[in-house]
């Protein structure tokens, strides 16, 4: 009865883990510290991975459960990367000598967009039946790696120290700070609205290790690997944007095969 007892809070314990990184990833972000705070939210995404898993597997399912993983997504993947993106953007508005500019101190808010969507994202996720084993929209977790990563290159020393590839190190820092500040407050709003976009998305929740059933999931990590030994943390930011292009390109191939038979 004891264990039985335990066992049922194992998922539940999964998820605090990923609610605590995610705190911890946010304290790092505000204080500028962004290849933490990617690691932090790496770490979160990895318990939130492994707490679904073990509900399933356990069968140890329960509306608390349900509730508890999309409040500490909502921080972890939500707050925490909202909170490096303006911390990131303060500093290029504050590096340039018209920075007092009303415009460009509302760019800040584009920040906002992140964990205003998420929310939107995940209490859309919880009513909606149809994303049982696949999504509609980009998923908060994968959309939290794209801009903790992506803050991380550009905000850090760690991509010219990861990357085979300095000259993308070069294109990348001779950007203007107006520039670079526009374009990623514009980004962030885009790929937010992707969040509660029906775009169908594939999932990582795989039922078996056939090929065939699961061809998707395996290019993607195979992908990931190989992004990642080539472009250091980059590749992370690379991997993201490639789930997304394979996802748009599997949905039109199915409604192609769709019309056609």
């Amino acid at each position: 009865m004891i264990m039985k007892s335990l066992v049922r809070h194992i998922p539940n314990t999964l998820t605090c883990f990923s609610l605590v990184f995610g705190f911890y990833a946010t304290i790092l972000g505000a204080s500028s510290n962004y290849f933490g705070a990617m690691i932090a939210i790496l770490i979160a995404a990895f318990f939130d991975f492994t707490d679904g898993l073990a509900a399933r597997l356990l069968k140890a399912y329960s509306d608390m459960g349900k509730e508890l993983d999309s409040l500490s997504d909502a921080v972890s993947f939500g707050v925490a990367p909202g909170i490096m993106l303006f911390t990131f953007l303060d500093e290029l508005l504050h590096s340039l000598s018209w920075h007092e500019s009303i415009f460009l101190k509302l760019l800040l808010l584009a920040s906002f967009a992140i964990p205003v969507f998420s929310c939107l994202r995940l209490a859309m996720f919880n009513i909606d039946a149809r994303q049982k084993t696949s999504f509609l929209g980009l998923p908060v977790p994968a959309h939290a790696i794209l801009w903790s990563s992506l803050i991380t290159v550009l905000g850090s020393e760690t991509f010219s120290s990861c990357s085979f590839f300095p000259q993308i190190t070069e294109l990348l820092t001779s950007i203007p700070n107006e520039i670079m500040l526009i374009g990623m407050s514009v980004c962030a709003v885009f790929t937010s609205l992707l969040l509660v976009s029906k775009i169908p998305m594939f999932s990582l929740k795989m039922k078996s290790f056939s090929l065939k059933a699961n061809i998707l999931p395996y290019l993607l990590i195979c992908s990931t690997i190989l992004f990642v030994v080539l472009f250091g943390v980059a590749g992370i930011t690379a991997a993201i944007l490639f789930y997304i292009l394979l996802s748009v390109l599997s949905n039109t191939t199915n409604k192609e095969t769709s019309k056609n038979s």
